[in-house]
């Protein structure tokens, strides 16, 4: 028997350690990696190999090469950036790069669209960084690329003017079109807690044949037309698409698009859909969607109750198509309306990871969106 002055400090370890457990089973696969590690500041690049689903692990991010780089200056110049703004890191300096904010907040207005070179993480933690107000972020025929931490609205299109493209030429731009975040031809990226709303285009589009794509933990609200996977009904490149869409929360005022899929295939798993005002999941070309333990709450009583919608809209619309739902749940009326049959993910082992069960979507997505974190203290 322990001696009675070392009973209540063992009891209270014992409440400690159950607390600490308790929150890990509260946190996705993705937040355990790393969250609860109060190091996080000092090993920031741990981050890298916390990615799940088609993006795989994040490994040419981080290691030997890698130049660390802060955002100082939240000014931009589209065509000479100067050093310590955000251009400047993610689309000018060479080689391997993580960029991090200086502590405190930080609004960036952008001039014109951000090219994002290849092996850039674009890493937000312990700032609150406000990428808005001007235009949004462009990954175009790049690979290897994380965008973390930060909040992207009101992105508005901007004039034809001129912008550095990676690897320092400056060329003529064509007027844009409002997009927070855009992929095009890009493969190996992972676009995780950010807060994305109020753009004047989408939230988010993955387009021109990317692919291997994971969009996790990310908070999309008050906005129309919110993630795009697929560029027309006629490019058929985005029949290799891949796309991995986990723990994200999409609402409150949200519209359709969450996503739309043309073409390829997309693997919908613990989300949190906080109402919809026309559908929720859409698409057209046959793509392929597997719905895995998501929490579907129709906005009231009212509204639209179809989760999914099948373009063109008509009886034969999708009857070839594999939309398949398994393990989600329903609430407020909400109906998916299924086809065909389940056509799994196929992961590698650097991709796979356990889905959880819909009853714990909202304690994992709870989080969802760029947290406010400390260095020195669990995130």
């Amino acid at each position: 028997m322990a001696p009675k002055g070392l009973l209540l400090p063992v009891t209270l370890l014992l409440l400690l350690l159950g607390a600490a457990t308790a929150n890990l089973r509260h946190e996705n696969i993705i937040d355990r990696c790393w969250r609860g590690e109060g190091n996080w500041a000092t090993d920031r690049q741990r981050l890298a190999m916390c990615s799940v689903g088609f993006a795989g692990k994040m490994r040419q991010n981080r290691g030997h090469g890698v130049t660390a780089y802060t955002v100082t200056d939240p000014s931009d110049d589209p065509v000479r950036p100067r050093p310590g703004t955000l251009r400047y890191g993610a689309t000018v300096l060479p080689g391997k790069v993580w960029i991090t904010f200086q502590p405190g907040s930080m609004h960036i207005r952008l001039a014109q669209p951000l090219f994002v070179k290849s092996f850039t993480a674009i890493d937000g933690r312990g700032a609150d960084v406000h990428v808005a107000g001007g235009a949004g972020i462009v990954l175009y025929q790049v690979s290897n690329v994380v965008i973390h931490g930060l909040h992207v609205h009101d992105v508005r299109a901007q004039p034809p003017g001129r912008v550095v493209r990676p690897g320092g030429a400056v060329k003529n731009l064509d007027a844009g079109d409002g997009d927070a975040i855009r992929l095009l031809s890009s493969s190996k990226v992972w676009i995780d807690h950010n807060t994305l709303s109020r753009c004047e285009d989408g939230l988010l589009d993955v387009t021109l044949g990317s692919t291997d794509v994971t969009v996790s933990n990310n908070w999309f609200h008050n906005h129309d037309k919110v993630m795009l996977l697929g560029h027309d009904d006629q490019h058929v490149a985005d029949r290799r698409m891949r796309v991995t869409v986990a723990f994200n929360r999409f609402g409150p005022n949200v519209n359709q698009r969450m996503p739309r899929i043309r073409h390829g295939y997309a693997h919908v798993v613990n989300n949190f859909y906080d109402g919809w005002k026309d559908y929720a999941i859409g698409g057209s070309m046959g793509p392929s969607v597997k719905s895995q333990g998501n929490l579907f709450v129709a906005s009231t009583p009212d509204s639209a109750k179809q989760v999914t919608r099948r373009m063109p809209v008509g009886d034969a619309a999708g009857k070839d198509w594999h939309w398949h739902s398994t393990g989600d749940s329903f609430e407020n009326g909400a109906v998916f309306a299924q086809t065909g049959s389940r056509v799994p993910p196929n992961y590698n082992r650097h991709q796979e990871f356990q889905a959880a069960s819909s009853g714990e979507v909202r304690s994992l997505t709870k989080d969802a969106g760029a947290l406010r974190c400390s260095a020195g203290a669990a995130c």
